[in-house]
């Protein structure tokens, strides 16, 4: 089971509050403005700014 269509739309990255979207792999949810993946665990977002990985451009 993927995440629902209808949370991707109202989730942002509690970082800097811009919107998140799903990542290739679907594995996580990348913020295109300061570049945190966080990730999906069970088909449950873990929005957490600790367990976030900053990706290099």
């Amino acid at each position: 089971m993927a995440v629902p269509q209808e949370l991707l739309d109202i989730l942002v990255c509690p970082a800097c509050k811009a919107p998140v979207q799903l990542t290739a792999d679907g594995q996580g949810l990348k913020c295109a403005q300061c570049r945190r993946v966080y990730p999906i665990k069970d088909d449950i977002p873990v929005m957490l700014i600790d367990d976030a990985k900053v990706e290099a451009e």
